[in-house]
């Protein structure tokens, strides 16, 4: 699937894309990074369907494509069952041809939800899953999906992974968890201000398939009020910075997806995952390194041998 020349303005007048050339390879995962406001949901609206772009267009897009919004109607009335059958005449699929796997999915992601209840009452994460069946059941040729590891709980995620790891098709995601970065052969794209970065930018070339042995990872979250409390239910991680609504971290690379979701477990917003380079091998950290935050604490001392702050 080609995505050419694709400009979108919203109603409001707001330019969300501005020229967006890429390319869905079936054998490579296209990853979307960037910052709010950057045009990544609108991108994958398009991709998907759901959106007619001002200007460009979509090649070989395929009938039938799974598609993950970032988030529900807040009001969704329809039960989970009679909603996954809709979306299934939607595609134009008989839902009794997409029930077995649609109910096998559900079972492998652990949903506990009630069937006869609206979508509004459910979990966040039982919602998430239920949305995540719906865009894997009618077996797409494209997998679009908007933060799909957003809200679930552990075992669901390591499902997850373990399916868009093993399946074969075209898959364009935003992942703010880095989890998706790990795929065999995945390209990374970031947008800024609705533009695609420039071939040149280390952002945008192919990822490794695995990091180098004794790699490290930045991890940049967000979390509600002070977060040295949320550390105490963490892996053990070298703290960079821990001011209230921030948290920075370094872990070894093998250890990052785990405390990414750990990490999200606890209410935390991933902000950025990036590698640090190796001290002493001549070259600087990360380019997005920032000095620590808040005043300095020596009382922190070390919890169950956890590098504390050192301001």
């Amino acid at each position: 699937m080609r995505l050419v020349g694709i400009h979108h303005t919203h109603a409001s007048g707001i330019v969300a894309l501005r020229g967006i050339d890429l390319v869905v390879d079936p054998a490579a995962p296209t990853v979307l990074r960037g910052p709010g406001g950057a045009g990544k949901t609108t991108l994958l609206r398009v991709a998907a369907g759901v959106v007619v772009p001002t200007a460009g267009e979509i090649e070989d897009r395929p009938a039938v494509v799974g598609y993950l919004p970032d988030r529900f109607p807040a009001r969704m009335k329809l039960p989970p069952r009679r909603w996954l059958d809709h979306m299934s005449r939607i595609r134009g699929l008989d839902p009794d041809d997409t029930g077995d796997r649609a109910d096998e999915l559900l079972e492998e992601f652990g949903y506990g939800g009630a069937d006869d209840e609206p979508m509004s009452e459910l979990s966040r994460s039982d919602a998430q899953k239920i949305g995540l069946v719906q865009a894997l059941a009618c077996d797409p040729d494209v997998l679009v999906l908007d933060e799909p590891w957003s809200g679930l709980d552990d075992d669901a995620a390591d499902v997850l992974t373990r399916l868009l790891a093993d399946r074969s098709g075209g898959l364009l995601l935003t992942d703010r968890t880095g989890t998706a970065a790990g795929f065999t052969g995945a390209r990374l794209h970031r947008l800024r201000h609705g533009r695609l970065a420039a071939a040149s930018d280390p952002d945008s070339v192919p990822l490794r398939t695995a990091p180098p042995p004794g790699s490290v990872m930045r991890l940049d979250l967000a979390c509600a009020g002070d977060p040295r409390p949320v550390l105490e239910g963490l892996p053990p991680a070298r703290v960079e910075a821990a001011a209230p609504g921030r948290l920075t971290v370094r872990v070894p690379a093998p250890e990052s997806d785990a405390w990414l979701m750990a990490a999200l477990a606890a209410g935390c917003a991933v902000r950025s995952v990036r590698p640090v380079r190796q001290e002493g091998d001549g070259t600087s950290a990360a380019p997005d390194a920032r000095p620590p935050a808040g005043p300095p604490d020596t009382s922190a001392g070390r919890r169950r041998g956890r590098v504390e702050p050192q301001w």
